[in-house]
């Protein structure tokens, strides 16, 4: 680990052989700062402060005393070294009783002396980095399991028989201040928006519900009610809000502002959104218990909610499985022509379109996820008959990432998502009347992984690659090259949306071999670098 040094001394000679004959870098330690005075390596330490100060005690503006007792103030284990004359050493003894480490007599100092004494500094600032991350991991394992053990204290509660009211009564209250005499809670779940995404950006379940969990408790530790938290899985959590009824009380009114400063706490820190669905207010155990199970069995509900919403719970009437497809001939017809017809911009409008009705009536969400799942491949299957595009996504990997949305919302951009790229391909070879130039587009989808030369391409349709590249150009209004690299950059964009490859395994599976080349291309196609993208 590297730490940071600063020296201050108003002996310029002094800074200047300290700086050059100790070996910073070579000790674990970088330079950050020379200062002749205190105040200026004071005004420095307000920006970064440093781990060792080496400093002299008589200066002027600010002596060596004054800044080690200002710089403590601010970061307790800062170490300290004293460069002291012999007419200063009952200074340098008051030094020491600030927990100075160690002090060298100016006319007798040896830069070998000084490297012993920091290699020392440095071995104390290790174990105490140690240290630190130990007491932090226990403390981190501690809380972990008091949460796990939260959590499941409250399935069991849910998922097992009550076979003691009384009993559970009791220990909610005492342990968790649920159910207090004269107190009633209400019950609320939350659903964490773009689970999939969000997992491969926390790369784990276990990390993205730590960081969940940290911001939540945080803000509900200064909400107007009492509240219990805790996950419920991995992309549920439950709130219940504690409160004394009475004639006046409006807890709905009372927790809105709770819940929406927890979604603008994670949206700000973490960059995740959390819908809310509210229950209704609770006094017994055995109240509480089938709201609870009402709330999980919430998830149709859910799945017609906005990005965001916070609503009170209803039932939702299911739709019989068939009549979603009364109109599915149109709803193909309509997104088939707005992919290869004249009006490719209209993607998005048909979709939104389509899934408002789907909102409307309320189907099954594994109803809906069948549906538009049919809708892509059927427009994917009749593409390729008419040789608009190449196979493209399995209808397993489809299928895979269409169970993992939670949401009509999330559908309906997983859709438009796949349509538009599927519209890019085949706008491309509509606009390409001959033969050549559409073996060339299907040429270059098959071999994105590698390069992509115009002189193989050409040999590979049996043309001269001057007058392959003029036909190209003529026949697309863009070069070859320029067309390769908007291929790549599209998967690029897929391969960051969802996958959790890092930068440098895209650029490989590119088949790019200069990393900062190929982040480079991309923000110039984007505007973004490929980790802004992902971000």
């Amino acid at each position: 680990m590297m730490y940071n040094v600063i020296l201050v001394d108003d002996d310029y000679p002094v800074l200047e052989l300290l700086s050059e004959a100790i070996g910073w870098e070579e000790l674990g330690l970088q330079l950050t700062g020379m200062h002749e005075n205190g105040q200026a390596a004071w005004e420095q330490a307000q920006e970064a402060l440093p781990d060792i100060v080496i400093t002299d005690i008589g200066m002027p503006k600010m002596n060596g005393l004054e800044l080690i007792e200002r710089l403590k103030e601010r970061k307790a284990n800062i170490r300290f070294v004293i460069l002291s004359c012999h007419s200063e050493f009952q200074f340098a003894q008051q030094a020491m009783r600030l927990n100075v480490q160690d002090y060298l007599l100016k006319d007798a100092l040896d830069p070998a002396e000084l490297e012993m004494l920091l290699r020392r500094v440095k071995e104390s600032l290790d174990a105490e980095a140690q240290m630190n991350w130990q007491q932090s991991r226990l403390k981190h394992m501690v809380d972990e399991t008091k949460e796990l053990r939260k959590e499941q204290w409250l399935k069991n509660f849910i998922e097992q028989p009550l076979l003691s009211p009384q009993d559970w009564l009791k220990e909610a209250q005492n342990n968790y201040g649920l159910l207090a005499e004269e107190m009633a809670c209400l019950p609320v779940i939350g659903f964490l928006e773009g689970y999939s995404q969000a997992k491969r950006r926390f790369l784990s379940d276990q990390t993205l519900r730590f960081a969940v969990n940290n911001v939540m408790d945080e803000v509900l530790q200064a909400a107007e009610l009492p509240c219990f938290h805790t996950s419920y899985g991995n992309r549920e959590s439950f709130l219940l809000f504690s409160f004394r009824p009475g004639i006046k009380t409006n807890v709905y009114d009372q927790i809105g502002g709770s819940l929406k400063a927890a979604q603008d706490a994670l949206q700000w820190t973490l960059k995740l959104r959390i819908s809310f669905i509210l229950g209704e207010p609770c006094s017994t155990p055995e109240t509480l218990r089938p709201m609870l199970g009402e709330l999980v069995g919430s998830r149709a509900q859910r799945f017609y909610l906005e990005e965001g919403d916070i609503a009170k719970r209803r039932p939702v009437t299911k739709q019989a499985y068939e009549e979603v497809f009364t109109d599915y001939d149109l709803a193909s017809t309509e997104l088939r022509e707005s992919v290869i017809g004249k009006r490719p911009e209209a993607v998005k409008t048909v979709v939104e379109r389509w899934t408002s009705q789907l909102k409307a009536r309320e189907y099954a969400p594994e109803t809906v996820k069948d549906w538009m799942l049919k809708l892509l491949l059927d427009l994917k299957l009749k593409l390729q008959s008419l040789q608009f595009m190449h196979p493209g996504y399995s209808a397993d990997t489809l299928h895979k990432e269409i169970a993992e949305i939670d949401s009509l919302s999330e559908m309906k951009h997983w859709l438009i998502e796949h349509l538009e790229a599927v519209s890019l391909l085949v706008g491309t070879a509509r606009t390409s009347m001959r033969a050549e130039v559409v073996e060339a587009c299907k040429y270059v989808s098959l071999h994105l992984d590698r390069r992509i030369s115009l002189e193989e391409v050409s040999e590979h349709l049996h043309l001269n690659a001057s007058y392959f590249s003029r036909m190209f150009k003529k026949e697309t209004g863009e070069s070859f090259i320029e067309y390769v690299t908007r291929m790549k950059m599209e998967r690029a964009k897929e391969l960051l949306d969802r996958t959790s490859h890092s930068v440098g395994k895209i650029c490989e599976l590119l088949g790019y071999d200069n990393q900062s080349y190929f982040i480079k291309i991309f923000k110039s196609h984007t505007g973004v670098t490929p980790v802004e993208y992902r971000g």
